[in-house]
């Protein structure tokens, strides 16, 4: 867990020596803290416990993620909005439409974390097989490449409805 937590920091720091006045976004934060925890506890955890992490950390981690995406949402600010603002014009932060194109993302990779989450905890817990690639691996690998060419399309999808509806480009 402490390599984890060193490549996630690794990550943040680089992320804004790449990008400089790039803000620090909630995921990144969600990560570092999570992987802090992980650490803190498996320095100081038992054999038991540290077993039981290494068997549910996939589905910790996808929970955690879908809890971050709610939170996000329902406090109004969808974490989507702020990998968007780095790519998109400042005026159309505040439009209604850019602000239910990140909800509907934000929502869109909420499911995903979810999804791999039940789909990770049915492989451990119903096939009793932490190792299965289908689980495990493939449908989870699925998910997250759905909902990646999600967020790429449906922006795309979005600006073209409202140039056929005749309104002024969105760009979400």
């Amino acid at each position: 867990m402490g390599l984890a937590l060193a490549i996630s920091v690794c990550l943040v720091v680089g992320s804004r020596l790449l990008n400089p006045g790039s803000s620090l976004k909630i995921l990144e934060l969600a990560d570092v803290v999570f992987f802090a925890i992980l650490t803190v506890v498996g320095i100081f955890a038992s054999d038991g416990t540290r077993r039981w992490l290494e068997t549910y950390a996939g589905e910790i981690a996808n929970v955690t993620l879908f809890a971050v995406a709610l939170g996000s949402i329902l406090a109004g600010m969808p974490f989507t909005l702020q990998y968007a603002r780095e790519q998109v014009d400042r005026k159309f932060w505040d439009t209604p439409v850019f602000k239910r194109t990140n909800y509907v993302i934000t929502g869109v990779w909420g499911l995903a974390f979810l999804i791999n989450a039940a789909v990770g905890a049915y492989g451990d817990l119903v096939l009793r097989d932490p190792e299965n690639a289908w689980t495990g691996w493939i449908i989870q690998v699925l998910t997250i490449v759905g909902a990646l060419r999600f967020t790429r399309r449906y922006p795309e999808a979005v600006r073209a409805r409202a140039r056929a509806e005749g309104a002024a480009p969105t760009g979400s």
